[in-house]
């Protein structure tokens, strides 16, 4: 019998719904996004619907990978990050979405209100991001994070209630955590931020900075499993100096050098 030129495995008579398309490890990570992003907060709504907030991702270890703000809207911003939408980490390859495990969301309902003052608003707002980066900085084992670009240098503030959510069902962990799918998929990240940079010529030496970073993470990354294939004891991250590769990660050097130079 001559053949219909279709699978049947994969034939269906009728079009498949767009979200059934993804791959599963990828809808269980779309899905626990969605009820994180409409997780109620008493009294103002649903955590994605705040137009101001900051927020942070964290790996599979719950190391800090990347903190941002916001005042397009909370849920607007995140989706784009994680749902491989455009967005200067992403297109520039400098975060990896499989790499998020964990977010942590700090909406700041109170600055929508500030129609009159947005000037007074912005300074709230990078003075959140810069604590947060702050204390991402401070909870990494790297004391460095992936972002390009360093908040504006702020007085530390009093953060506001945040909520923390998983991304990733325990198949997923399973699956993606496993440290030879990790070293091999930060491998390609490294590659393609390398890429990147070869190909552009002329970038920020923020994005060469992450490069170091992303670096170190995967040294250390293969030296813990070496060590693990090995039966010795796990390695140090303090084995690795991230400011004496790239200086101080707590100010933007080539802002400092555009205001001065």
């Amino acid at each position: 019998m001559a053949s219909t030129g279709r699978s049947s495995a994969n034939y269906s008579s009728s079009k498949p719904s767009r979200k059934s398309l993804p791959a599963n490890d990828v809808r269980d990570f779309r899905t626990l996004l969605t009820e994180a992003l409409a997780h109620p907060v008493p009294g103002s709504g649903r955590v994605r619907e705040s137009q101001w907030g900051v927020y942070a991702f964290y790996d599979y270890d719950g190391e800090p990978i990347y903190v941002g703000q916001t005042k397009e809207g909370l849920g607007v911003r995140v989706n784009r990050h994680l749902t491989n939408q455009r967005t200067d980490a992403v297109a520039m390859r400098i975060l990896d979405t499989f790499e998020v495990a964990e977010i942590e969301l700090w909406p700041l309902w109170d600055l929508a209100a500030a129609i009159g003052s947005r000037s007074a608003a912005q300074v709230i707002l990078d003075a959140t991001e810069y604590t947060a980066y702050i204390l991402a900085i401070e909870g990494s084992r790297f004391r460095a994070i992936l972002n390009e670009k360093i908040p504006p240098v702020s007085e530390p503030v009093e953060m506001p209630t945040s909520y923390r959510f998983t991304l990733i069902s325990d198949e997923t962990r399973a699956d993606r955590g496993h440290p030879d799918i990790r070293i091999a998929r930060r491998a390609e990240t490294l590659s393609r931020l390398a890429a990147v940079a070869r190909e552009r010529g002329e970038v920020s030496e923020g994005l060469r900075r992450v490069l170091v970073i992303q670096a170190v993470r995967l040294a250390y990354l293969s030296a813990v499993r070496l060590a693990y294939a090995e039966g010795r004891p796990e390695p140090s991250a303090s084995a690795i100096s991230v400011e004496g590769l790239v200086g101080s990660v707590l100010w933007d050097a080539e802002e400092d050098d555009e205001q001065f130079g």
